[in-house]
């Protein structure tokens, strides 16, 4: 299938718009091909955040972007307009360092982390390393603090500690984060499950009450509040001081300090959280979300001052 015109400029807009796109079958959160799984499993390690697009909803593109890049597979990976390649070399650029240089992330300092584990989870690993006795536990925690393990064989390069008897194997980005961790077992309605507690990661997203906005803005406090709603949502209802969140705003956070309070609303809550998680993945460590959003405003703060 030729590329036609229209492809080629919807390929030029997201490669213009966006410092690392990543062409693959299926998505970040649910990649549909092994090797779609392990370039995302690449980047997440360096990369808190980076677009993806899958080819799988879009024919002409599925076809079309191997054309524009003239490379015959996918995943594709283009960082800063250039294409890097496949699945493959991003791997291999990975191992080598070359990957984090492309993308501009310092290489970690060698480091080897204090990990500690708790009595129940430390029988649980011990009972699945049984299983697979050439296996080794791998830790990774990736740039957006997202933590997992594995049973894998060891890797050139990686970084072991020991805790409660067990051999931990890591890449030397997870090693950098992962000082002060603590992995444990919590039961709840869905199984048991591993539970990690780790010091370095940024706090979680806060919610904030209508009615502590409400009264932010009666002390006059200059607010970084950001509504992430379309325009025409915001025709219909803001609150006072609100800004949109568009391209000029998002230049803004970038150049504020990682602890700025940042605070973000949509209709109900949902989208603002998204949009508040992602900030907190980049590091800022100061990130609300308007619970309920403008509706819980309209029918909390509005409408009880039109009844007084």
């Amino acid at each position: 299938m030729a590329l036609d015109e229209q492809t080629r400029a919807a390929i030029d807009s997201l490669l213009r718009e966006h410092p690392v796109v990543l062409f693959m079958k299926g998505t970040r959160a649910q990649p549909q091909c092994g090797f779609s799984a392990k370039t995302v499993a690449a980047l997440d390690l360096l990369l808190p955040d980076y677009v993806t697009v899958n080819v799988l909803d879009y024919p002409q593109l599925r076809e079309g972007i191997k054309e524009y890049g003239n490379w015959p597979t996918i995943p594709q990976l283009y960082v800063k307009g250039e294409l890097i390649g496949g699945s493959d070399i991003v791997l291999d650029m990975l191992n080598s360092g070359e990957l984090a240089d492309a993308l501009g992330v310092p290489k970690p300092e060698p480091v080897t982390p204090a990990i500690a584990i708790s009595e129940s989870a430390a029988n649980a690993i011990h009972n699945a390393v049984r299983e697979q006795p050439a296996a080794s536990l791998r830790l990774q925690i990736d740039a957006g603090w997202g933590h997992r393990m594995s049973l894998e064989p060891e890797k050139p390069g990686d970084v072991s500690v020991e805790s409660a008897g067990i051999r931990i194997c890591m890449d030397p980005w997870t090693a950098t984060r992962a000082d002060g961790l603590r992995i444990d077992l919590e039961e709840d309605l869905g199984g048991t499950r591993f539970r990690f507690e780790n010091p370095n990661a940024p706090p979680p997203v806060k919610q904030m009450s209508v009615q502590q906005l409400r009264e932010k803005l009666a002390r006059g406090e200059d607010l970084l509040l950001f509504d992430v709603r379309s325009d025409e949502e915001r025709a219909r209802a803001t609150i006072e001081g609100a800004r949109p969140f568009d391209q000029e705003a998002m230049r803004l956070i970038e150049g504020l300090p990682k602890d700025a309070e940042l605070i973000f609303h949509c209709e109900m809550g949902g989208r603002s959280q998204q949009a508040a998680e992602h900030y907190r993945r980049l590091g800022y460590t100061n990130v609300h979300n308007l619970e309920g959003g403008i509706r819980a405003w309209l029918e909390e703060i509005e409408n009880a001052q039109a009844q007084d």
